[in-house]
């Protein structure tokens, strides 16, 4: 059988001029070294690349110790976890069961929450693409728009797909993350992710949405349509978690995927004392002791890490050596936490 033909005009756009090197793209062959052919890894965890230098290794946002904290913080709320979600209206289904029926619907029900908490990742932001790989002055003016040429053999990983960009200009080089990601959408679609951004994610619509307290509807959003380590991803979850803090809307976030990362990133920030009032508050003064644990892990080296280390402080302890060394309204919290303390006396006395 004949090969097939190639388009003279097309194949002149991606192999260039006589005296340039040829890019050939075959369905299966080996992309270059490392991902996307950039010879650098796409991802990495949030603190890797600062722990790599340091003696003592800085905790990760997947390490087992951290995930324990983070999700014991998330809370499992049955209620706002399965809450009835915008759908047609259907007539509502009744059952009759045993007790040990009810246990068993109850230990399922609690399975399936902790599936619909598992957490997005946390990663460092991608370094950008800008190889040339080669400049066709002859090739300047033949066309007007740019050509994309995408290898869409099956067998690739996605991040390994080998996409480059003839421009105009006669520049062939390798495309860019947005049209990666867009181009790859485009042949390999993913459900709920469009091929465009959402014009939700604009400014002025952001804040309406925040306005309205759907702060959780733009993270599960934000997750479907960007990559975990994009620019946009983590922009628009640090827009959305300031907007939380400023607010000390926390409560929103509880017992949603979303609530283990919004904490980590305070804590990465030293910004927890907003969240840490609103647990005392709250009458989650078992959570409170797990931030400041969690925040002592990530900053080993801070004055409250050392001197809880020194008193061997536990429990309310820790947090009132935290108000009194790092924190940045630590009046407040000492004084949150003795209100909440004279009221737990109370409650006791009382009963």
């Amino acid at each position: 059988m004949a090969p097939p033909r190639t388009s003279a005009v097309l194949w002149g756009l991606l192999t260039g001029s006589r005296g340039a090197d040829r890019v050939c793209l075959r369905p299966r062959a080996r992309p270059l070294p490392g991902p996307c052919g950039t010879g650098l890894p796409c991802r990495r965890l949030a603190s890797e690349a600062e722990s790599g230098s340091s003696e003592i290794k800085k905790p990760t946002f997947m390490d087992e110790e951290v995930q324990s904290i983070l999700i014991k913080m998330t809370g499992l709320n049955l209620q706002k976890i399965f809450k009835p979600a915008i759908q047609e209206l259907k007539p509502p289904t009744y059952k009759l069961m045993t007790q040990a029926q009810l246990e068993e619907a109850t230990r399922q029900a609690i399975e399936a929450a902790k599936v619909r908490l598992k957490m997005p990742p946390v990663l460092e932001e991608r370094a950008p693409i800008n190889d040339v790989l080669a400049e066709d002055k002859i090739l300047e003016g033949t066309e007007t728009a740019k050509y994309v040429f995408t290898d869409i053999s099956y067998s690739i990983p996605h991040r390994e797909r080998f996409i480059v960009v003839r421009e105009p200009s006669g520049t062939l080089r390798k495309a860019s993350w947005e049209e990666r990601d867009r181009m790859i959408q485009v042949y390999f679609p993913k459900e709920g992710r469009r091929t465009l951004t959402p014009i939700i994610f604009k400014e002025e619509n952001l804040q309406n949405m925040y306005n309205q307290d759907r702060h959780v509807d733009v993270l599960n959003l934000c997750v479907a349509q960007f990559e975990p380590d994009s620019a946009e991803y983590i922009k628009f979850h640090r827009q959305t978690y300031e907007d939380i803090d400023k607010h000390g809307k926390y409560d929103l976030l509880r017992s949603t995927r979303h609530f283990g990362g919004m904490v980590w990133y305070f804590v990465n920030k030293k910004t927890i004392d907003g969240l840490l009032i609103d647990q005392i508050q709250r009458d989650l003064a078992d959570d409170a002791v797990s931030l400041v644990q969690l925040y002592h892990l990530l900053h080993p080296d801070g004055q409250s890490a050392q001197e809880a280390k020194e008193q061997a402080a536990e429990g309310l302890h820790l947090i009132k050596v935290f108000a009194k060394t790092e924190a940045q309204k630590g009046a407040y919290i000492e004084l949150t936490l003795q209100t909440y303390q004279e009221a737990f006396i109370s409650r006791s006395a009382a009963s």
